[in-house]
């Protein structure tokens, strides 16, 4: 994969999808900065993993929803590496519960840490970009925000929200020079699926038309495509990463 930018920050990289992310985009040759809230053991571990390979990683904690502290902590990056290439928006939450028992803060908490981060990453993202003409931001949205799914208003909400709005960003940023793309994981293997009884992932399977769960590191593959230079006239577009469940 090529890539012209040399350094990414990846939010929410210290386990899951996020940690495999920071990892292929850092086999790739990018410098990684691998962001956690609360998991800071998480977070070395995966960036101890990255060097191990002859990768480049550093660690940095802050919360995404917090604008002062992402504000900061992209000026923190600048100030070291001279600038910030690429942006992963993949932190995110759930506080699953139907609608009619959710209540407020239920729904505004998942709204903050899923959508207010990725507006606030996208923002200050294009305003460093824009220096020098050049950047890509991939945001991680999911399936359930195309469909929308029972228990995940607040969710589907964020996510839909995160599609929309990265259009919005690809038109303001294609006149300097910065990318915005999404992507739509749907049902990926990770330690959440590792505990669903068998019968439960075999029915989620019969809804997939490749018959399988996908994995971390075939949505790590999109994100790096998205960011890098092969997807150079892309922007504005919704990947999805599904196995079929949504055409």
């Amino acid at each position: 994969m090529k890539f012209s930018g040399k350094n990414v920050l990846v939010t929410g990289g210290s386990r899951g999808i996020g940690a495999q992310i920071a990892k292929t985009l850092a086999s790739m040759g990018l410098k990684v900065w691998v962001n956690y809230r609360s998991g800071e053991a998480e977070a070395n571990a995966v960036a101890d993993a990255i060097r191990a390979e002859g990768g480049n990683a550093e660690v940095i904690g802050f919360d995404v929803s917090n604008e002062s502290a992402f504000v900061e902590a992209l000026k923190s990056i600048v100030e070291a590496d001279g600038e910030l290439s690429y942006l992963v928006n993949n932190a995110g939450i759930t506080k699953d519960k139907l609608a009619l028992r959710m209540k407020e803060d239920e729904f505004m908490d998942v709204i903050n840490a899923n959508l207010k981060s990725t507006f606030i990453g996208c923002r200050e993202a294009l305003k460093v970009m824009s220096k020098n003409r050049f950047g890509s931001v991939v945001n991680v949205a999911s399936i359930v925000g195309e469909t929308g799914n029972a228990g995940q208003t607040n969710y589907a909400a964020s996510k839909g929200g995160t599609i929309a709005m990265s259009k919005s960003f690809a038109a303001e940023g294609a006149a300097r020079g910065v990318r915005f793309n999404t992507i739509t994981p749907g049902f990926i293997a990770t330690e959440m699926t590792d505990v669903l009884k068998e019968d439960i992932k075999a029915a989620f399977i019969s809804r997939i038309p490749l018959g399988r769960f996908g994995n971390a590191s075939e949505v790590a593959e999109a994100v790096a495509f998205l960011l890098s230079d092969h997807s150079s006239y892309i922007t504005g577009e919704t990947l999805k990463v599904n196995g079929g469940m949504l055409m």
